[in-house]
């Protein structure tokens, strides 16, 4: 800055000094062309005066230039001394430090900038989740979350959807591992507890809510085929035994495909989703609809009333073993 303020006060000086000689030669100018008018010179010292005050001039109007050519520079330095300070565009605190007073910094228009440090309004966080592409379709901006930190153990933080990536992340591409996730943005409202960045956390973001409904536990619900009142395990061991009868038999086995393949078409026709209800002490099937799930209860909209006894149990009980009529108790751990 000083070299600059200096260069400033050089053209300035010889400003005034160029000034001082065009107005001495613009005198002699004039007093030239006075004499040369009274046939006292010759034209050639007229033409030497007049070519002397334009040189005079001109180098006058140079110096002027050259003022404001140091005053830009000037400028320029004094541009270039702010950005030396680094000012942090929020307020906040500083969560990573990578540089330390004395160490060089890179910063031109051919390589990246140092990261110096970075800085958090830790007051307003957010949790960035990973939500699998069958189930992103269901989350819009505005829903409510709970989020669960995992350095919080069971408490829960409520927060909102403010941002659903546009594109998803794809790993394991190519093998049986391959999973597409799109990245959903979560701001916390809960200022009570001041978090960290990168905690890892979960949340629950709810899609859809209904109140004062009828639900049972998602296990409870399963689908069945058909009239029979045979369990789908009873009639799988019934087909095992007509392919064996027929088996060798070349034509059978032609016609056991085709009535096999429409008797399937049929069962998918047919199929419809159930649960079991305890009427004394044996199991009544019932055909339900089905609302909304979450990951423990799924919603009943026609085919129960609250305070019926839903038959609950493992998932090889209720959806391959567990049939109309079939005898049924309460075990410890509850229905059975």
């Amino acid at each position: 800055m000083e070299q600059q303020e200096a260069a400033i006060s050089a053209a300035k000086a010889t400003n005034l000094q160029q000034k001082a000689t065009m107005l001495k030669t613009e005198h002699d100018f004039k007093r030239a062309e006075d004499l040369f008018s009274k046939k006292l010179i010759s034209e050639q010292e007229y033409n030497a005066a007049e070519a002397a005050y334009d040189v005079a001039k001109n180098t006058y109007e140079s110096s002027l230039h050259e003022i404001e050519r140091a005053q830009a520079g000037s400028s320029q330095a004094r541009d270039q001394l702010s950005k030396t300070t680094i000012y942090s565009p929020i307020d906040g605190t500083v969560t990573v430090l990578n540089s330390k007073q004395g160490e060089r910094l890179v910063a031109t228009g051919q390589f990246a900038g140092t990261e110096v440090m970075r800085v958090a309004d830790l007051s307003h966080m957010e949790a960035r989740v990973d939500v699998n592409e069958n189930d992103v379709v269901s989350v819009k901006v505005g829903d409510k979350a709970e989020i669960k930190i995992d350095a919080y153990g069971d408490r829960k933080f409520h927060g909102t959807v403010y941002q659903i990536a546009n594109t998803g992340k794809t790993t394991g591409a190519g093998t049986q591992e391959e999973v597409t996730n799109f990245e959903v943005k979560i701001r916390i409202e809960d200022a009570a507890v001041t978090l960290k960045p990168a905690l890892s956390c979960t949340a629950e973001i709810h899609t859809n809510e209904v109140k004062d409904v009828v639900a049972v536990p998602m296990q409870a619900v399963t689908i069945r085929t058909g009239e029979s009142n045979l369990s789908p395990e009873e009639i799988e061991k019934k087909k095992q035994k007509v392919a064996q009868r027929d088996k060798g038999d070349n034509n059978a086995e032609f016609v056991n495909e085709r009535a096999e393949k429409a008797a399937q078409k049929e069962e998918r026709e047919r199929v419809s989703k159930v649960v079991f209800l305890k009427k004394g002490a044996k199991a009544q099937i019932v055909k339900v609809t089905t609302g909304i799930s979450d990951d423990t209860y799924t919603e009943i909209k026609s085919g129960i009333q609250p305070g019926d006894e839903v038959i609950s149990g493992s998932y090889s009980v209720i959806s391959r073993k567990l049939k109309d009529g079939i005898k049924v108790t309460y075990d410890k751990e509850g229905m059975k």
